[in-house]
C-alpha cells in the first residue's frame, strides 16, 4: 500500500517562464536541504529572480519538518536546483538549517540538524508517487553527490570548502536505499 500523500500546490510566480519538458525525460531525483531556517525563508529565496529569463533557483517540491509537501514547480517544467542536471531531474528540498547562516564559513561546515521522521515519511510517500507517475524515474542522488565543486571560504580565502553539502550526514541514506525503490546516483555514476 502506498503511503498517504497530500501535495499543496504553490506555484512560483515565474513558473510559466521556466523551460517546458516532457516528464517522460525525468530519470533522477535530487535531494536537497534548504540550508535555511524555515519554509517561509525557503519560499522567499525561491521567488528571487536571478537568471536573465526572469526565473530563480528552486526545487520542484519542498517538504517541511512536519511532513507538509508543497509543489512550487510542476514536473513538466525545468527547475534550477542542481548545475548540469536540471533538464532530466526533479529537485526535492527538505527544510533543514544545514550550515545556515554561515554556509561558506570554514568554521561552520558541520550539519547537525536531524531530519524528523514525519519529513522522511513524507519524502518516501512523494518518491512512491513520482515513481508511479514518471515512467523513466530510476535514480536518486544528493546535491552533494552531483555538485562537488569547492570555493574559497568566506572567512579565509586561502581555505577551500565544498560548495554543496546537502542533504548532509544526518540524511538517512540507509533507509532511502531500503525503501525508496530508486538507485543511488553519484557524480561517478550509479551505485553505492
Amino acid at each position: 500500500m502506498e503511503p498517504a500523500l497530500t501535495i499543496i500546490e504553490q506555484a512560483l510566480p515565474y513558473v510559466d517562464k521556466l523551460q517546458a519538458r516532457d516528464p517522460a525525460d525525468i530519470e533522477l531525483v535530487v535531494i536537497h536541504c534548504t540550508e535555511l531556517p524555515d519554509l517561509a525563508s525557503a519560499r522567499e529565496y525561491g521567488e528571487r529572480s536571478v537568471h536573465p529569463s526572469g526565473t530563480g533557483n528552486s526545487g520542484h517540491y519542498y517538504i517541511d519538518r512536519d511532513g507538509t509537501v508543497l509543489r512550487y514547480v510542476p514536473e513538466d517544467r525545468v527547475a534550477h536546483h542542481v548545475r548540469g542536471r536540471n533538464e532530466h531531474s526533479i529537485g526535492i528540498e527538505l527544510i533543514n538549517s544545514g550550515r545556515w547562516p554561515g554556509w561558506f564559513d570554514s568554521r561552520h561546515q558541520v550539519m547537525t540538524e536531524p531530519y524528523p521522521d514525519a519529513q522522511i515519511d513524507a519524502l518516501l510517500a512523494l518518491l512512491a508517487h513520482l515513481r508511479a507517475t514518471l515512467p523513466n524515474l530510476r535514480n536518486i542522488a544528493g546535491h552533494e553527490d552531483l555538485d562537488t565543486d569547492t570555493l574559497p571560504a568566506s572567512d579565509d580565502a586561502a581555505l577551500r570548502i565544498q560548495r554543496k553539502l546537502d542533504p548532509g550526514p544526518m540524511f538517512p541514506w540507509t533507509r532511502m536505499a531500503a525503501e525508496c525503490g530508486l538507485m543511488r546516483h553519484t557524480a561517478a555514476g550509479c551505485g553505492a
